[in-house]
């Protein structure tokens, strides 16, 4: 066994740490709202329920440990105490995924990542239609453990409103983890599901910036062939091909080459480079002609 003293350990070394041992932990996908109107979405995997009678939500959008700056979120939370809190599914996890990226302030999470926003029933931040499992709540605490680079910041959560989709539930009215099939953290860039094969790997965003779900043709972000993982894929690139990559492309693949005005092709060629990992060719196709 090794013996760790977490206080020699180092920050970054505790972290990952932390990060392999306790998991799978579960997301909250929580969507809040600045004092100006201005949503924000993020996940979070420091997350749990604790108790029902109050209810209690509790996570925690933690300090950066590069600079010791705050999250979003936690800021907006101090401003407007309301948030909803999404339970994150495997069909929208390339999505979620991306909204992890820093983003400026103002810009909406919603917005890059495609995913829908709803108006809620009881607090101001909206839904995200994709969750099958939506809580509204009102922050009733906000507790900051230490002010240090990586150090917590617990948001107590009540739940006011409950949005649940009949379709996940089995016979007996119960959460069917197969039809849910939410998602969890484990350590690194490794995730796990409630159904099929559980282990699974989601790139992080790129450390600079994803060019976003909007900025797709519209024909690619409303295509047939494609789903919401793989626009958040493709979301998730740090730029466009340039003129003379995708020249380069068409020419090693005549096949695509001679057939390059049929969309419904080029979709289908372009999901087939996504699966095989290679979601920057797959925007050279799309976005070819």
């Amino acid at each position: 066994m090794i013996e760790i003293n977490p206080e020699e350990y180092g920050n970054q070394q505790l972290f990952k740490l932390l990060l392999g041992g306790v998991s799978p932990r579960p997301i909250a996908f929580a969507s809040t709202i600045d004092e100006n109107g201005n949503p924000n979405l993020a996940p979070f995997s420091f997350y749990n329920a604790f108790g029902v009678n109050p209810s209690r939500l509790i996570f925690s959008p933690s300090r950066r440990g590069r600079d010791n700056t705050t999250k979003h979120t936690f800021e907006n939370v101090k401003q407007v105490p309301e948030v909803v809190i999404n339970a994150v599914t495997y069909d929208m996890v390339q999505q979620m995924s991306l909204t992890s990226v820093d983003f400026p302030k103002g810009v909406s999470e919603f917005v890059k990542s495609g995913l829908t926003p709803l108006e809620s029933v009881m607090v101001k931040p909206y839904r995200v239609k994709e969750s099958p499992l939506q809580f509204e709540c009102k922050v009733v605490d906000i507790v900051e453990v230490s002010g240090k680079a990586g150090s917590g910041n617990l948001i107590v959560c009540e739940i006011v409103h409950i949005h649940l989709d009949e379709k996940v539930l089995d016979n007996n009215g119960n959460i069917d983890p197969d039809k849910i099939d939410l998602v969890g953290r484990l350590g690194g860039d490794y995730y796990v599901r409630t159904s099929g094969n559980a282990k699974f790997i989601v790139p992080k965003p790129v450390a600079t910036m994803g060019i976003g779900v909007d900025v797709l043709p519209e024909q690619v972000r409303l295509s047939h062939v494609l789903t919401g993982n793989d626009l958040g894929q493709l979301g998730n690139q740090e730029k466009f091909p340039s003129k003379d990559e995708i020249i380069s492309f068409l020419q090693e693949n005549p096949g695509l080459r001679d057939r390059i005005n049929d969309q419904d092709f080029r979709h289908r060629w372009a999901k087939t480079l996504i699966e095989q990992g290679k979601p920057f060719d797959a925007l050279k196709v799309l976005i070819a002609p």
